[in-house]
């Protein structure tokens, strides 16, 4: 039996300029996830909404999207101005 989790998180009215920033930032960090866990970023309609994926380790998906959201934290409050 595999068992498969699905994280979504959204964040409201994010400027689409933030946004873009945001996801560009995160870009290098989504190349080399482990196997079996997945991260989709998209943004529309003023919101930035982060898909994530595990088909393995549920620990691991926590853990990513704890680290995920840390950075997003750095990257708006550096971009606070914008």
């Amino acid at each position: 039996m595999s068992l498969t989790c699905q994280v979504q998180i959204t964040l409201n009215n994010i400027s689409k300029k933030r946004a873009v920033t945001v996801r560009r930032a995160l870009e290098p960090d989504n190349v080399d996830f482990p196997d079996g866990l997945s991260l989709y970023v998209e943004n529309a309609n003023n919101k930035l909404v982060l898909n994530f994926e595990s088909e393995k380790n549920i620990s691991q998906l926590a853990g990513t999207v704890d680290e995920v959201m840390e950075h997003i934290q750095v990257i708006l409050r550096v971009t606070e101005q914008c």
